[in-house]
């Protein structure tokens, strides 16, 4: 089996395969206060959860945007599963060729979900994350990595909109029946989750543009199942497709492991 990590500055997501299967998936918080202890008893309950062997694991790889936690995690997952990760960073092969001002500051997020998105859907397209930051990568029509945006997440725009507005409720994050709200919380609703679809199609729009032919259209990330059903142009979901983007890397890399 092989073990897939996913650390951002939310959710450490995991994912276990068999082969090219994805058995489970299940997320752990990254907290920084956190002993290598604490991480390989939560990595051990999931294992439970799941009927899982932790002596069972061949491999494992790790993608992360939190360095602090980065020595932490890998002795954790070594103290469980007896496995050393490997970890996606400068020099490991992906077969994508990098096309941005220093390919050495590319987050491992991105690449990984660039790479997983061209296997299953092909180049040219677009990769939409929206987690703590929205996030859109760009791929063009001979597969190589070309940059993107970043923009504040959903929900770090909307704590920011309450801890500056006082008389701002906190709202769920669900989509309003109507565009134009009537009351406070159906004018929140509408201006974080139609808003956000409306400003993914006018940058796909404008990228599209810039690159001079269209593209296929990929969303992923932990907030997208409340925006992409509401975007009028065809947004292909993945919620697993950084953890395939893993597997696709560890597969590329296993044998200099």
């Amino acid at each position: 089996m092989l073990l897939t990590l996913d650390m951002g500055n939310t959710n450490i997501t995991l994912g276990v395969f068999k082969n090219t299967e994805l058995l489970f998936e299940s997320r752990i918080a990254p907290d920084r206060s956190k002993m290598e202890d604490q991480y390989a008893v939560e990595l051990l309950d999931i294992f439970r959860l799941y009927g899982v062997d932790p002596a069972g694991f061949e491999g494992a790889i790790l993608s992360s945007v939190v360095p602090p936690l980065d020595q932490t995690l890998h002795g954790a997952v070594r103290k469980v599963t007896g496995v050393l990760a490997m970890q996606v960073g400068p020099g490991t092969r992906t077969g994508m060729n990098i096309l941005i001002d220093n390919p050495a500051t590319l987050g491992a997020d991105l690449l990984v979900g660039a790479v997983a998105a061209v296997k299953k859907y092909g180049a040219p397209c677009l990769i939409w994350d929206l987690g703590t930051a929205s996030k859109v990568s760009v791929v063009d029509k001979t597969g190589a990595f070309r940059g993107g945006a970043i923009m504040p997440g959903i929900s770090s725009s909307l704590d920011s909109l309450i801890t500056k507005a006082s008389l701002l409720p906190r709202i769920r994050l669900q989509a309003p029946e109507k565009v134009v709200g009537s009351n406070t919380n159906d004018c929140m609703e509408s201006g974080i989750v139609f808003g956000t679809a409306a400003m993914i199609e006018g940058m796909t729009a404008r990228i599209e543009e810039e690159l001079g032919y269209p593209v296929t259209v990929v969303g992923t990330g932990g907030l997208g199942r409340v925006v992409f059903v509401h975007c009028r142009r065809e947004i292909r979901r993945d919620d697993t497709l950084l953890l395939e983007g893993l597997r696709i890397i560890y597969e590329k890399n296993r044998k200099a492991v």
